[in-house]
């Protein structure tokens, strides 16, 4: 990577500055107690749901252990910006290094790629179970399981790997402020020296597959789920076949409603403060409520949450 200066900018760049939540001094402790007690329930939460899985034998399921490293990577998720976003806001000068900034963009773009898979072998775990029933166990084996897990991993961290190692070689100069609480594309590629079309390309190729392909995969998946579901003749029945999958369609709908308002519309579309709070909302909020909607709306969940939370 190399630095390079502008006339109107005179002094050497050391790091870039994330300008997060331009507000008063109070108003930023304010948004730091805010957000550490965000980060600490969802940790709690998540947390949670991940030992329950593992002490309750009867979670011993495809479904629960999905869930839980779905917990795990939400857990990964919001660390990825988080603690980072928390030292900036009592910070003076709010300057991320490089290498700082590079890897933080490089992880949560990696797990948001990873939540987008792992959201999509979920809904085709819930179109076995409901579309094949008798089929379900010897279909979605534990080593099929421990492969679509790997699987996700891998891919979503594959998946930017070549584009941050380009960026990181490019060149910055002029301004350095980023006005976001973390390390995004857009902004980044805007302060480099000269325009890198193929480099624009890239990302805007690469960006939309994670989002699109499992999203596709998920509907059709739910497409066919709704098909057999409406077949069944008792309401009872229909009522059951849909309480499985309405927690992951509340988390797929939270988490895609509020990507496709960020990314599907032309950025120029959505001021700074517009995208810092969509971005909020999927990266930091949903991760929050995750493990409430799962709670509430499963009782096997709740009864070992419940157990749990008395040991």
């Amino acid at each position: 990577m190399n630095i390079s200066n502008t006339p109107s900018n005179s002094s050497t760049i050391t790091g870039f500055i994330l300008l997060g939540f331009p507000c008063s001094r109070h108003g930023q402790i304010l948004l730091f107690l805010l957000f550490a007690g965000v980060y600490l329930l969802t940790l709690m939460g998540n947390g949670s749901i991940i030992c329950a899985v593992r002490w309750d034998q009867r979670l011993h399921t495809p479904m629960y252990i999905l869930l839980a490293n779905f917990s795990f990577l939400e857990i990964s998720y919001v660390t990825s910006t988080v603690p980072n976003m928390l030292a900036n806001l009592l910070s003076d000068n709010k300057v991320i290094s490089f290498s700082g900034c590079f890897l933080q963009f490089y992880f949560f773009f990696s797990l948001g790629s990873t939540e987008c898979f792992f959201l999509a072998i979920m809904a085709f775990d819930r179109y076995l179970a409901i579309c094949r029933p008798l089929q379900y166990p010897t279909l979605m084996t534990a080593r099929l399981c421990t492969n679509l897990v790997v699987s996700c991993w891998v891919l979503g961290f594959l998946w930017f790997l070549i584009p941050i190692i380009i960026v990181s070689q490019m060149s910055f100069c002029g301004s350095r402020i980023i006005d976001h609480f973390l390390c995004d594309p857009g902004p980044l590629l805007a302060l480099t020296c000269k325009k890198a079309p193929v480099i624009e390309l890239v990302f805007s190729t690469l960006s939309p597959v994670p989002l699109i392909i499992p999203f596709l995969l998920i509907m059709g998946s739910y497409a066919l789920v709704l098909q057999v579901v409406l077949k069944v003749p008792s309401a009872a029945g229909r009522r059951k076949a849909f309480s499985t999958c309405g927690s992951h369609l509340a988390v797929v709908s939270l988490f895609y409603g509020s990507v496709l308002v960020m990314y599907g519309s032309p950025t120029s579309e959505h001021d700074a403060g517009m995208q810092k709070i969509v971005t909020l909302f999927y990266s930091v909020i949903t991760p929050l409520l995750n493990p409430i909607i799962y709670s509430l709306r499963n009782k096997d969940m709740k009864k070992a949450m419940q157990k749990f939370l008395k040991l």
